[in-house]
């Protein structure tokens, strides 16, 4: 077995991530009908310490604990497919392996399209919301030059 190039381990990065943001009843609204499947990892809840940086470039200090819920199944035609989510939902974190299992077969393109893509444009939008939220509180200060000339 061969280690994907930087690029494919990029693009699964991304749609791994794309899933395991997803609001959990988005995604199964996406994604109802779910394949065949063996559970190598049963969707087991725990947690993770989670280390933060003073201004993002600091010495890594540990912030707290955050509960995960992970899950590993396999497809009837061998695609592995491990899910990482935030929370406890057991139901989100098997949808999600699902989505990964099946980003490695011949259903990629209908998954990028029908359940990705939605995905990714739900959260820019929401992230330029916010930004825009933001940006309404934003204040802008001058100085105005006091004395004699300048």
């Amino acid at each position: 077995m061969s280690q994907p190039s930087p690029s494919e381990t990029a693009l699964r990065r991304d749609w791994i991530s794309a899933l395991a943001k997803a609001p959990p009843g988005r995604l199964a609204a996406l994604l109802p009908d779910l394949p065949a499947h063996e559970m190598l990892r049963a969707p087991e809840i725990g947690t993770v310490m989670v280390q933060g940086r003073i201004g993002g470039t600091g010495a890594p200090f540990n912030l707290g604990e955050m509960t995960v819920t992970r899950c590993s199944v396999r497809l009837a035609e061998g695609a592995v497919g491990h899910a990482c989510v935030q929370g406890r939902d057991k139901a989100h974190a098997a949808r999600a392996a699902l989505a990964d299992a099946l980003m490695q077969t011949g259903a990629a393109p209908r998954i990028e399209a029908q359940v990705l893509a939605p995905l990714r444009a739900e959260a820019a939008q929401a992230r330029a919301s916010r930004a825009a939220r933001a940006a309404a509180t934003r204040v802008e200060f001058f100085t105005m030059l006091r004395g004699e000339d300048a």
